[in-house]
């Protein structure tokens, strides 16, 4: 039998602070969306950039490591796999989405640039995409 792949890479900025809450057993999950950007240039020379945002889901130890450590702008590096999640509203509308489930998070934010933002006021002059 034939294994297949399913591996996913991320490195991106956090685009809103991380939520948890819990599953009626009481395990926890975290979610939280990242964006991705990546520029090039154009055949005239412009330079163009764009983002790409993905929805990620962490479960357990990680959810909660996730929500007490990841803030919205936090650099960081996600491993984990695409899923596919299925379900039908209220009114009968069949819905898709499709989420990195991490296994994985690293930070990747200078220890002192972390620590000066959290000291520091955002006066909204940073430039990032998101």
């Amino acid at each position: 039998m034939t294994r297949g792949l399913n591996k996913v890479f991320l490195i991106g900025r956090v685009g809103r602070d991380p939520e948890m809450r819990y599953t009626p057993s009481g395990r926890p999950v975290t979610t939280f969306c990242i964006g991705t950007s990546r520029s090039w240039n154009t055949a005239d020379g412009d330079k163009r950039t764009e983002t790409e945002w993905f929805n990620v889901v962490a479960w357990g130890n990680l959810a909660e490591i996730c929500k007490q450590y990841l803030t919205k702008k936090s650099l960081v590096y996600i491993e984990g796999r695409l899923q596919n999640r299925h379900w039908e509203d209220s009114e009968g509308v069949k819905h898709v989405t499709t989420e990195i489930v991490a296994n994985e998070m690293i930070m990747l934010d200078d220890k002192r640039e972390s620590n000066n933002q959290s000291g520091a006021e955002d006066t909204g002059d940073e430039e990032y995409p998101f």
